[in-house]
């Protein structure tokens, strides 16, 4: 599978404690500062698509503003349930330029989920 760099601004512009939103490809990726570590995920919630870029972020744990689910950001999973998991996407400074790492020719999981009820 291929996979290709996308750099998406200035590493300076995204402090500790902030986001930023990225658009790549038709999709919507949110980026996370957290203590100086980066954190990129998609701006869908898995459990009905909800947008995450407005979310309560305490700590990790990012709260969805649609249904109150909450989501830990570094590892992407629901802490003390199995299922949900959110889209996590490589991010990196790279020189000064924040760059995310996207997948060529893999369809996004809810995607190929909505496509299939259509």
């Amino acid at each position: 599978m291929m996979s290709r760099q996308i750099p998406v601004g200035p590493a300076d512009e995204l402090a500790p404690g902030q986001r930023k939103l990225a658009f790549v490809d038709g999709r919507s990726i949110v980026i996370f500062n957290i203590e100086g570590d980066l954190h990129a995920i998609e701006n869908a919630c898995p459990h009905n698509g909800a947008s995450l870029a407005g979310g309560q972020l305490d700590g990790h744990l990012l709260r969805c503003p649609a249904h109150g689910l909450r989501f830990n950001v570094v590892t992407g999973c629901m802490p003390g349930m199995d299922g949900l998991n959110l889209d996590k996407i490589p991010v990196r400074n790279v020189g000064g330029t924040l760059e995310l790492t996207v997948d060529e020719a893999s369809p996004l999981q809810c995607h190929a989920q909505q496509c299939g009820t259509r």
